[in-house]
């Protein structure tokens, strides 16, 4: 087994995802859908879907990213974020693989680790994709 998060349902632009948006007004579904866009952004191999109602972007069909919106906090996640490089520290969790970045309304995050972040998990998942 090779790790990899499958969903051959993953589409260039997922009407189910522009809905879940739509739910989620106010600060926290502007900062999920800023994220997301930063997901969607990262090559034109990227897709996606709403899996466990959360909007969630892929290689291909191979999971690397996602966003959920709380009621205090919005965070973003990694499917391989255990094996990322983190120097700022922004990674939580303790599962055996996936990691996440919580966001919340009052407090400033380095916005610029988090990018980074999210383009090595996006470079990660093409090499693992490609490697096969």
């Amino acid at each position: 087994m090779n790790g990899l998060f499958r969903f051959a349902q993953a589409v260039r632009r997922d009407p189910a995802i522009e809905a879940w948006m739509d739910e989620h007004a106010g600060l926290l579904g502007a900062m999920a859908r800023h994220w997301f866009e930063v997901l969607r952004d990262c090559g034109d191999d990227v897709r996606e879907v709403l899996h466990d109602g959360h909007p969630t972007a892929c290689v291909g069909d191979a999971a690397f990213a996602y966003v959920d919106a709380f009621t205090a906090h919005v965070n973003v996640g990694f499917y391989r974020g255990a094996e990322l490089a983190d120097p700022t520290g922004l990674l939580l969790g303790t599962g055996k693989l996936m990691r996440h970045v919580k966001l919340r309304p009052e407090s400033d995050v380095d916005a610029a680790a988090l990018a980074e972040l999210i383009r090595a998990a996006y470079r990660d998942m093409q090499a693992r994709v490609g490697g096969e």
